[in-house]
């Protein structure tokens, strides 16, 4: 067989290799199945002689060197040759009719074809004595994950937590989905240990200590539910100096017996979680010895082994997933080393790594689960960071973009000079708590399918897959992102592999794609008069916008100017789109590689080997000084606790690279501090600045540096705490050299010209062939550049250089700003649906990225860490347009107040709307507002001295005054009990922040005669101060909107987008109309017997309908009364999620509703009753009897479950998951926050690390939820004890009257709140009540259980 190609035999062979369908869509073997092998020359252009001594790699002359990106679809392999060489090869990664495995096959082709000394048969185990490395990054365990596939893992947790994994946060992923649906959790069994622990530093009772013989007696009986008492126990030091009190030990034999009920019912691996295990891991070693004794698992994972963190649910999640997919990947590693000879093993220097989600390099042994879930993006990451940082040249750099878009998403990062790592991620469901590389996925790639839906162009997110595929694919497949491509011209089935149809021998389908884009604008009327290409060319901008949003938010939401950015383009799909989208974003340079198709394989080849070694802590850093308005540099608290563990960290990390082979005189070490203020809870990693090592305090310098870029500002007066202590070693992998300077060259002959369709609209273009182009070559778009089997489309306005390398440097020509900005005589516009898809974008972006910068910049746990908040935009009439969905309960509402603002202030008598004014408010009955604690902040955008627009941000305060503390008292019966009231009060006036006037609100309050002052005035302050920046980031992005396209397309599109939803939901009442009739009624109640009744009434004709809840009960004596605000909000939330699809969420919603809400009822109260109830209790009840009156599924719990305690320093309000009903279709959900709310709950160890109480147990109520065909979904247990005498309160409803089943099913049990009184008597304390609670008292909240639907 005549095998051996040399490179020699080649002239000026240069590829890239990516792929149409973007890395997800497979191509028939005929094309793949013995894979695709590019050599490259031994020329200066393409060659990368990497030194023979690198440290990590261990070059010799003789020996192959793999790097292998193993992907769901495609293997991608980059190899490096003896002689210093590089080739790649692609196969498809699944091909059982050819080869077992693909990696191994890819390998065996390159040695056979280049290696002239052996012989290297198919289906024999491949030599290795040429091998001199090989490295992996691989999506084994991310598919897995998302395909729940991995090894049957049970659960060993804390007593009282059997369900907090499956609570979670508590939150739903998507607020309008009435299924609250989720992927569920990883464990099939859990198993309940009698063991607890508890941090000292709250405890004030008696040091009671026992030795171990009290111990054993201090073990509770299961039966009597009883808690081992608090205080009583070992005083031990824990991990971060911090006093433990070990409470209960686990029981050896009950362990022993409970694992071995888990080994009977096939259960191969384990994960134990304890609360508090991060700075006491003994419970959780011994639990591990015992089942290692055992013998009969396969993978034991103890969390504080796999992530030393706080955080008990992330870190569960994250050792789950550790017990999960590590088998899983074993079990692939074995068959993978069954395709070799014994010596890939045994070879000490043949090194066999992976690539971590953390962008490093680790040994096969050492490999895990949890920290593969990024394994294959990780290469790409590295590899755009060697590749194109350096290339933008100069002292600094251009920070860099990476961009790989694939089939079915597009993953985006950033890159300035070192990898950026996050420590707490969601992947499928799970949280994960590990290092990993900040990579951003938005569900829009070449495979994404393209809809119509309510007049907007829909890309994504569901995906056609690898089958059927596109249509152009000939296999009856989806319109998809890659049939607009191939419509317009980008993709030229003359230049594509033959390989589709029946006998694999046809070109892509365009006649196919294009009868397919026809059926959709048959279909469809508002596209008439749509030629198919401008219907092609609509979808491809509305998916360019949907990749420049996460770009979007990378940059500016963390305070970096996106124009300061290079794009680098990697991915099958991205080079068809990455001019357009950096055109779009005002990036003006686009690099892509000559490897950008397996650019993952590439990084991988130039990784580092990477150890890393964190521990947590609990230090003072740094002492704040009042005096010098930072921090006193004579003190230093930490210093020698710090020096001593860092030192010993380091020497670890050393320790464990040593041990694997490296010299340790190659290795780096970084040192890292997790850092944060005093009273917050938003840590960041800072890295040793080498440079500040004199300085006193360096590690101080940068975190409030890098705070005040990330957050806008600084906490004076606070302490900089540190809570983690993090050391990553490593060994630096290959950097290629900056390519060489080359002469231009001028431009390259075509191959010829084509037809491709741009925003002109059809072009004649030239084609080139990109191994035609050499260095220096250069040309100007439109064009298009053809690779093996993919397409770079250069747009018009842009120029590529070939540098030296052969890569390609883009230059993008900058976006003309629109000429129509001013305000001027009006100008028609018409509404075209591409323009409206993508406003519909940008506006919701907008509002997005406001509350982003809220929670970034707020202090409070109540906006920054629970998200109770929310922000929008408004037309200059107050009209919403955008309302970014974060709380339910505020949807709509601040229209209201809004429109009061404007007309209070533009009222004859009063100074009017000036710019540099932004507006406060709070009131629910007179300003528009929902409750107190809800502060509104609003600001007038100003446009050559004319009000255009209104940006406004509500946030949730976590005090305002009041009777108790929290601001919401259970008992109020007035609106003056509840907190500062603030009709209208300008915070900024000039651009100057009133200060004094909003301190003067806050404070100076009184009832009774008593002051009821906000207890946290300088969170008030700063939060507010948060709010005005929100609203200054949503201003200057409606700018920018206006400076790309004009001030009246933009006024235009606002009232287009209101429209648009308008009719969304008239279609939504005329299909309700055709099924049900056209009335609907539903009457539920309140606890206390007030009656909440709806009338509904359709005009079938236009879709309008009539919202009647005369019937309604009068307002009450009490707080649960609600102002229209949050009627209005219930009944916007009820409709956006009845329409079921993803329509824009402004006033349109409301447009064809007319409300009648009688006075002075519940729903209408005057202006002086409590209200702080009716926001978060009868904002449930209204939407349980509009989802009642419209059948679409039974009630949810119908409540909060607000909890506040304090004293005099400090507070705390939460609010508490319940069940949600279910629907003809669905199980509801348990343990989950349903309709009005979505807020978060304090993580177990943050709330006991923070707040002077033990949290005993949290976990669903078996059997809340009520019968039938669907059942609904289980309440929670939260059972909370103090550390010391505290005031509680709990305002809830659904205590007495049931959440109702429909259809025949049964309804959710009611809740109930419990005080369990020191001598264990339960006392029921009703749904609203304050009280004091003493230490070695209880307070259990049992929440109601969703209704059952259809009769079982």
């Amino acid at each position: 067989m005549s095998h051996k190609l040399r490179c020699s035999s080649l002239t000026s062979v240069r590829i890239s290799i990516t792929l149409l369908l973007f890395l997800s869509t497979s191509f028939p073997s005929t094309l793949l199945a013995s894979g695709f092998v590019v050599p490259t020359l031994s020329s200066p252009i393409t060659t990368l002689n990497r030194s023979a001594d690198s440290p990590l790699l261990r070059m010799t002359s003789d020996k192959f060197h793999f790097a292998i990106d193993r992907g769901g679809t495609f293997t991608d392999i980059h190899c490096l040759l003896p002689n210093g060489e590089e080739i790649v090869t692609k196969l498809l990664s699944v091909d059982p009719n050819n080869y077992d495995d693909a990696p191994t096959e890819g390998i065996r082709r390159i040695l056979q074809q280049y290696d002239d000394e052996d012989d290297y048969p198919r289906g024999a185990p491949v030599k290795t004595r040429k091998i001199g490395s090989i490295r992996m990054g691989t999506t084994v365990a991310t598919n897995a994950l998302l395909e729940r596939e991995g090894e049957r893992t049970g659960l060993v947790t804390t007593r009282g937590f059997r369900d907090l994994l499956r609570i979670g946060d508590q939150t739903r992923p998507n607020i309008f989905d009435l299924t609250c649906g989720g992927l569920g959790v990883l464990y099939e069994d859990v198993v309940e240990v009698d063991e607890r622990i508890m941090l000292a530093e709250f405890y004030q009772g008696d040091t009671d200590e026992c030795d171990d013989s009290d111990e054993q007696m201090l073990l509770t009986d299961y039966a009597t539910n009883k808690w081992p008492r608090a205080g009583v126990g070992p005083r031990i030091t824990g991990i971060t100096g911090e006093t433990i009190i070990a409470l209960s030990p686990p029981n050896p034999s009950f362990v022993r017996a409970s694992l071995q009920s888990l080994a009977d019912k096939g259960i191969k691996s384990i994960a134990v979680v304890f609360l508090h295990s991060y700075v006491y891991p003994a419970h959780e070693l011994m639990v591990g010895r015992i089942a290692e004794e055992m013998g009969c698992f396969h993978e034991i994972a103890l969390s504080h082994q796999v992530m030393s963190m706080v955080k008990m649910v992330p870190r569960g999640h994250t050792a789950c997933a550790s017990a999960y997919l590590t088998p899983k990947i074993r079990q692939y590693l074995e068959g993978f080393t069954k395709g070799f000879d014994e010596g890939l093993l045994k070879t000490a220097s043949l090194r066999l790594d992976f690539m971590k989600s953390d962008g490093g390099l680790t040994p096969v042994e050492d490999f895990g689960g949890h920290q593969a879930i990024l394994s294959g993006p990780a290469g790409g990451v590295v590899g755009y960071a060697k590749t194109s940082y350096r290339a933008a040249g100069g002292e600094k750099p251009l920070p860099v973009i990476g961009f790989d878009m694939g089939g079915t998403s597009t993953d985006v990062s950033r890159y300035d000079g070192s990898l950026e790592h996050v420590f707490e991620t969601t992947t499928a469901g799970v949280s994960i708590q590990a290092p990993q590389l900040d990579i951003h996925t938005v569900a829009a790639g070449g495979g994404s399918r393209l809809f119509l839906q309510n007049g907007l162009f829909v890309v994504g997110p569901e995906s056609a897959k690898a089958h059927p595929g596109p249509v152009c694919y000939r296999k009856n497949g989806y319109l998809a992102v890659t049939d607009a491509n191939v419509v317009l011209g980008r993709v030229i089935p003359d230049h594509f592999p033959r390989i589709f149809g029946p006998n694999e021998d046809k070109p892509l389908d365009l006649e196919g794609a294009k009868a397919a884009f026809r059926a959709l604008a048959d279909a469809n009327p508002e596209t008439s008069g749509k030629s198919i290409e401008e219907l092609a060319y609509g979808f491809v901008q509305v998916a360019n916008e949907a990749m420049c949003r996460p770009i979007r938010n990378l940059t500016q939401m963390r305070g970096f100017d996106i124009t300061k950015h290079a794009l680098a383009c990697f991915g099958g799909a991205g080079p068809q789109h990455a001019c357009a989208m950096a055109r779009a974003l005002g990036i003006t340079k686009v690099y892509i590689h000559r490897y950008g198709g397996v650019l993952s394989a590439y990084g991988l080849s130039m990784a580092d080997a990477v150890v890393e070694e964190q521990e947590p802590a609990k230090e003072i850093y740094a002492v704040s000084s009042v005096s010098s308005n930072g921090f006193d540099e004579n003190q230093d608290p930490s210093k020698s606790t710090r020096e001593a563990r860092l030192e010993h960290l380091a020497q670890k990390a050393q320790s464990a690279l040593i041990k694997q082979g490296y010299s340790e005189d190659c290795i780096i070490i970084e040192k890292f501090l997790n850092m944060r203020y005093d009273g917050t809870d938003n840590a960041i990693m800072i890295k040793e600045n080498v440079n500040l090592k004199d300085v006193r305090l360096p590690f101080a310098q940068t975190f409030v540096e890098q705070y005040h870029r990330e957050f806008g500002f600084e906490l004076k007066g606070r302490d900089i705490l540190i809570d983690d202590f993090r050391v990553r070693a490593f060994v630096p992998g290959f950097t290629p050299n900056p390519p060489p300077m080359v002469p231009p060259l001028g431009s390259p002959t075509p191959l010829g010209t084509s037809k491709a369709y741009f925003e002109n609209g059809w072009e004649d273009v030239p084609t080139y062939k990109f191994e035609d182009l050499n260095p220096g070559h250069e040309l100007k778009g439109p064009a298009i550049i053809v690779q093996s089997i993919s397409t770079i489309v250069l747009e018009i306005g842009c120029t590529v250089f070939v540098t030296g390398d052969g890569d390609l440097d883009i230059t993008v020509e900058k976006k003309s700003t629109c000429d129509e900005t001013g305000i001027g005589e009006k100008i028609e516009v018409e509404e075209d649906p591409v323009q409206l898809s993508i406003f519909a974008h940008r506006f919701m972006g907008i509002a997005e990225q406001m509350g982003r910068t809220l929670a970034r910049t707020a202090i409070s746990v109540n906006i920054k860490e629970r998200l109770d908040f929310s922000c929008a935009l408004f037309t200059n009439d107050g009209g919403l347009v955008a309302n970014a969905p974060h709380i339910p309960v505020h949807l709509g509402a601040m229209q209201s107040a809004v429109r009061f603002q404007v007309e209070y202030w533009n009222a004859e008598g009063r100074e009017g709307i000036k710019e540099g004014d932004v507006f406060v408010s709070n009131h629910p009955q007179l300003a528009g507002g929902s409750h107190l604690p809800d502060i509104t902040v609003i600001t007038p955008v100003f446009y050559e001295g004319s009000i255009l627009f209104f940006v406004a941000s509500r946030g949730h305060h976590s005090d305002i005054g009041g009777i108790s503390p929290g601001s919401m008292p259970p008992h109020s019966e007035s609106l003056k009990e509840e907190g500062a009231r603030i009709v209208a009060f300008k915070l900024v006036k000039d651009g100057k922040f009133q200060e004094d006037g909003i301190t003067d609100i806050l404070v100076n309050q009184e009832f009774g005669g008593s002051k009821l002052n906000a207890r946290n005035l300088k969170d008030n302050l700063s939060d507010l101060r948060a709010q005005v920046a929100a609203n200054n980031s949503g201003i200057r992005l409606l700018h920018e909107l206006i400076r790309e396209n004009g001030l009246h397309t933009v006024e235009a599109y606002m009232h287009f987008i209101q429209h648009n939803a308008e009719m969304a939901v008239r279609s939504m009442l005329k299909r309700f109309a055709a099924e049900h009739g056209t009335r609907a009624h539903a009457i539920d109640y309140m606890d206390d017997g007030t009656p909440i009744e709806l009338t509904i009434d359709i005009d079938q004709a236009t879709g309008s309908a009539c919202f009647d809840f005369n019937g309604t009960g009068p307002q009450v004596l009490g707080n649960i009364n609600a102002p229209p605000a949050v009627t209005y909000s219930a009944v916007i939330y009820s409709l956006r999620s009845l329409v079921g699809q993803d329509i824009p969420l402004n006033q349109g919603c409301l447009s064809p509703i007319e409300f009648k809400i009688p006075r002075f009822s519940l729903l209408n109260p005057s202006d002086d009753v409590g209200v702080v109830g009716g926001n978060v209790l009868t904002s449930q009840r209204v939407v349980d009897v509009v989802l009642k009156a419209f059948k679409a599924c039974a009630g949810s719990q119908g409540c909060m479950n607000n909890l506040t305690f304090g004293d005099k320093k400090f507070g705390y309000y939460e609010t508490i998951a319940g069940g949600a009903g279910a629907g003809p279709t669905w199980d509801g959900r348990s343990g989950v926050h349903t309709h009005c709310t979505n807020t978060r709950i304090t993580d177990p160890e943050i709330l006991e690390r923070r707040y002077p109480v033990l949290l005993r147990q949290f976990g669903l109520r078996k059997g809340s939820g009520g019968n039938g065909q669907h059942p609904g979904g289980d309440g929670v247990v939260r059972e909370i004890e103090p550390l010391r005498p505290l005031t509680m309160s709990i305002l809830s409803e659904r205590r007495t009257l049931h959440p109702y089943g429909m259809e025949g099913g049964e309804p959710g049990e009611t809740g109930k709140n419990l005080l369990i009184k020191k001598n264990g008597v339960m006392l029921n304390i009703g749904a609203k009540r304050s009280f004091a609670i003493d230490v070695d008292e209880r307070l259990m909240i049992n929440t109601p259980g969703g209704g059952g639907y259809g009769k079982k």
